[in-house]
C-alpha cells in the first residue's frame, strides 16, 4: 500500500469504514503518511508511514539520528507504528543489516525508551518471544509502559540530536531520553511533577554500552519533585524511567 493515489486513498477509507461497522480496529502497515482519516474513523489506531525497525534488515537508515527526527516531523501527523524495544542491540561500529535476523541500532536503553519517545496506541515487539523470556527484567519493565496517555511534555530536545519526552498515564509518569550517535550528559529537571516524593525505576546505559550496546543497568531510587537528575547517555544511548508517587 506504499502509495497515495486516489485509488489507494479510497481503499484506506473503505477499510476503515467496514472495520468500524464490524467494531474492529485498524493498523495500516506499509502506508502513506497520515491525512486525518482517524478523526473520521477513531478505530484507525495507528499506521506505519515511516522508516522503522524492519529497515534494519537491509539498510542502516533506522538509526539513532532518524529516531531523533521522528518526534518532530512524522509524529506531528499522528501515531507512529515503529515497533520498538528490540533485544538485539548494536553500536554504530558493529551494526550489520541482516535480513532474517535484524538488529536495532543503538543501545538497549535507547531501544526501550522508544516506547515513550514515539507514540502509538497499538504496537508490537519485533523479536521472537524467546528473546523476551531470556531478558525478563527488560520485559517486565516494558509491560508497565502504557500505550494511551493523559498528558505529554517534550522536556528537552534538538532535532536529529537528542530528545527527552515525558508522558503521564493517571498518576504515573514515564520519561524516555535518546541521543544520536553522540555520547552526551543531560540534566533532567523534574519540575514538571507535582510537589512531593517520588519513586523512580529506570533502565539506563550500562558502563560498557559504548562498545556493547546490550549493556544496561536497572536502577531504583526516591527523589523529590524539582530535583535535577543526571542522565549519562552512551553513543546511540538512552534512558527510560517510570516515576510514581511514593506511598
Amino acid at each position: 500500500m506504499n502509495r497515495d493515489d486516489q485509488q489507494m486513498v479510497e481503499f484506506f477509507e473503505a477499510v476503515a469504514k467496514k472495520a468500524a461497522e464490524k467494531k474492529m480496529v485498524v493498523n495500516y502497515h506499509g502506508a502513506y503518511k497520515p491525512c486525518g482519516l482517524r478523526r473520521k474513523y477513531p478505530n484507525v489506531l495507528t499506521r506505519e508511514a515511516l522508516i522503522e525497525f524492519e529497515y534494519n534488515g537491509w539498510t542502516n537508515e533506522a538509526n539513532p539520528i532518524h529516531h531523533n527526527l521522528l518526534p518532530y516531523i512524522r509524529g506531528f501527523a499522528g501515531p507512529m507504528d515503529y515497533i520498538p524495544a528490540s533485544m538485539r542491540n548494536s553500536t554504530k561500529d558493529n551494526y550489520r543489516p541482516i535480513g532474517d535476523y535484524p538488529m536495532e541500532q543503538g543501545t538497549r536503553a535507547h531501544a526501550m525508551a522508544l516506547f515513550v519517545v514515539l507514540n502509538s496506541p497499538m504496537t508490537m515487539l519485533p523479536d521472537a518471544p524467546s528473546d523476551y523470556k531470556r531478558e525478563q527484567e527488560c520485559t517486565d519493565f516494558i509491560a508497565k509502559i502504557p500505550v494511551q496517555w493523559d498528558e505529554t511534555k517534550l522536556l528537552q530536545g534538538k532535532i536529529a540530536k537528542y530528545t527527552v519526552m515525558a508522558r503521564r498515564a493517571g498518576n504515573d509518569w514515564f520519561v524516555g531520553a535518546i541521543t544520536n550517535w553522540d555520547q552526551r550528559t543531560i540534566e533532567l529537571k523534574t519540575d514538571f511533577l507535582k510537589p512531593g516524593k517520588y519513586k523512580l525505576e529506570a533502565i539506563q546505559d550500562g558502563i560498557n554500552a559504548n562498545t556493547r550496546a546490550e549493556d544496561y543497568k536497572q536502577v531504583e531510587f526516591e527523589f523529590s519533585a524539582g530535583e535535577n537528575l543526571k542522565l549519562n547517555l552512551a553513543s546511540g544511548g538512552g534512558w527510560v524511567a517510570r516515576i510514581v508517587p511514593s506511598k
